[in-house]
């Protein structure tokens, strides 16, 4: 662990290996600049969460900041109780359904491996299909839709997801059901999709948010 916490964007990589919990302590003793870490730890999944509760990418952007500002306030009450992962996670659902009922809108969310090199239009194919299948994903109800991309496309076990949502593991379990069977049977057998590159969260859009919290909660890198 290096004496010194302050880090530059450089830095990043040697912090990899650092549990969440150990990141937190940090933070909470005045390595701020160390908030960074877990905001691009996050981004990928937060991002996802909260576009399909919004279903704009400017609204997801704009409440991710709200959702890591209002995670940085409360860092003080993160108990270790559940995973920091669930608990940011959690916080962000919040914020999105929040901005979802000021709008007036309802918010209450296929891993295939891919095997050796594909040709040129075979990979055209791929594309099309996993924009079928964003489609699909996207045009879910919004009970299901959460549920499906909490577990299916981040990787959350059923606990998580219980936790993130604060529903119970058995709704959790048929909400993905269902939501499973409403998309066409063939999607999910294709193969050459990769589910973790749907709703891509790029770089440029990740400096913005991480940028933009570390303006509002006044911490200079």
């Amino acid at each position: 662990m290096p004496e010194n916490a302050e880090i530059t964007r450089l830095d990043i990589a040697k912090w990899n290996h650092v549990a969440d919990e150990e990141l937190v302590r940090l933070i909470l003793q005045g390595e701020a600049a160390l908030y960074e870490i877990l905001m691009r730890r996050y981004n990928q999944r937060i991002y996802r969460i909260i576009l399909t509760i919004l279903r704009n990418d400017a609204e997801a952007e704009d409440v991710m900041q709200e959702a890591y500002v209002r995670a940085y306030q409360h860092l003080g009450e993160f108990r270790g109780q559940a995973k920091f992962s669930t608990w940011l996670t959690k916080i962000a659902i919040h914020e999105a359904l929040a901005r979802a009922r000021k709008q007036g809108k309802h918010g209450e969310i296929m891993n295939t491996e891919r095997s050796g090199e594909r040709d040129p239009e075979a990979q055209t194919y791929d594309r099309e299909l996993k924009l079928v299948l964003e489609r699909a994903i996207d045009a879910l109800p919004d009970v299901y839709r959460s549920v499906f991309v909490l577990r299916l496309v981040e990787g959350l076990d059923v606990h998580d997801t219980a936790e993130a949502l604060g529903i119970g593991l058995e709704a959790v379990k048929s909400r993905l059901h269902r939501g499973r069977a409403m998309l066409r049977k063939e999607l999910e057998k294709r193969a050459g999709i990769v589910v973790p590159e749907i709703f891509p969260f790029h770089l440029s859009r990740c400096d913005r948010v991480v940028d933009g919290v570390f303006q509002r909660i006044d911490v200079r890198i």
